[in-house]
């Protein structure tokens, strides 16, 4: 493609639309929203004025003028509008979960390699501070041998609200809301592990979907441990690391949701800086010695960034649909440990 401004078609403008990808995408120079498809106009124009609103996606996806479609939708349409944006010609962004199942994620990798177009998952938590910290430290040797990872994303939210994400729907529930982030978080670290034993519960007065995981993948004597859950009120540690060299332990989640929630934009001040330092523990001497480690910057708006330059200059997919099928195939498999009890081995493809 040449040098230019990139158009966007957004399809959907709710929680994730609006919170998430309309800022990053007005936030990259090489990318305008310019269609977004939502059946509230007027919520749409008091954030974008100039933006075209089509309440039919199938409108917006199909438009001459609109070079990326990006689907911010429930998660059981993800499918079937991908697919509809990839026969359109268009090059296609994704909100995690990328799919409902693996076989579609596959289909839809298979379909955009085949069609030489750009296909990619919003797989935004890469881009943590604490998470980019962690991915520095062991990279450095800080911690010897990782032998221990664990990572929580826990929530207090003990009332069930009435909203998809909490139905008992395909692709509802806490283990593909973030399930996701966490299973990408440690593919990156650590690949694709040799072994996966899920839990996955209902624990809410009126539950329908799952709010509760744990889970245990096995990289032969390294054990990852990801963990979520709505009902925990004290805090948790986000991540504690144990290596043959020390260990590393971080309290708080990044703050870039809840700017973004505020009103904050990339580039105000001190945006993607996480003020809750982790703090690194190693030995010397028979002596604990505790020291507290920067975070580096998040930065959210690098995925947009990435896919921008990706269509135009040729750069890699900061994301590639294969990364994100790996992702299903994972979440598959927590489902049917869940149901069995049992430890099950990851199958290795390629």
């Amino acid at each position: 493609m040449t040098a230019r401004t990139l158009n966007v078609a957004l399809l959907g403008y709710g929680f994730a639309g609006k919170t998430f990808h309309a800022p990053l995408i007005a936030s990259v120079q090489d990318l305008k929203l310019h269609v977004v498809s939502s059946s509230q106009p007027e919520k749409v124009h008091a954030d974008f004025p100039d933006a075209v609103v089509e309440p039919d996606p199938l409108q917006a996806l199909s438009r001459e003028d609109v070079d990326l479609v990006v689907i911010a939708t429930p998660n059981t349409t993800h499918f079937d509008l991908a697919k509809a944006a990839l026969m359109a010609g268009k090059h296609v962004v994704v909100d995690k979960p990328f799919t409902l199942t693996a076989v579609e994620a596959r289909e839809l990798d298979t379909l955009a390699a085949r069609s030489e177009l750009l296909l990619s998952v919003f797989h935004n938590r890469r881009w943590d501070a604490d998470f980019l910290t962690i991915k520095r430290l062991i990279a450095e040797g800080r911690l010897g041998r990782v032998v221990h990872f664990e990572s929580h994303f826990d929530r207090f939210r003990p009332g069930v609200v009435n909203r998809w994400r909490e139905q008992d729907l395909p692709g509802s529930g806490l283990w593909y809301d973030l399930g996701p982030h966490v299973l990408d978080q440690a593919l990156q670290l650590f690949g694709m592990p040799d072994t996966l034993q899920a839990d996955l519960s209902v624990q809410r007065d009126g539950g329908q979907a799952t709010d509760f995981f744990h889970v245990v993948l096995g990289y032969g004597p390294l054990r990852v441990i990801l963990h979520g859950s709505m009902l925990v009120a004290a805090p948790n540690p986000r991540f504690i690391v144990h290596g043959t060299e020390g260990s590393y332990i971080k309290y708080g989640l990044d703050p870039q949701e809840s700017a973004l929630k505020a009103g904050g934009r990339p580039g105000s001040e001190n945006w993607g800086h996480d003020p809750e330092k982790g703090t690194l523990y190693t030995q010397s001497e028979g002596q604990t010695i505790k020291t507290e480690v920067d975070n580096q910057v998040g930065s959210y708006q690098s995925y947009y960034t990435g896919i921008a330059a990706a269509l135009l200059n040729g750069t890699s997919n900061p994301v590639t649909a294969e990364e994100a099928t790996l992702v299903m195939e994972l979440l598959e498999l927590g489902e049917k440990s869940s149901a069995t009890g049992q430890r099950l081995s990851v199958e290795r493809k390629g």
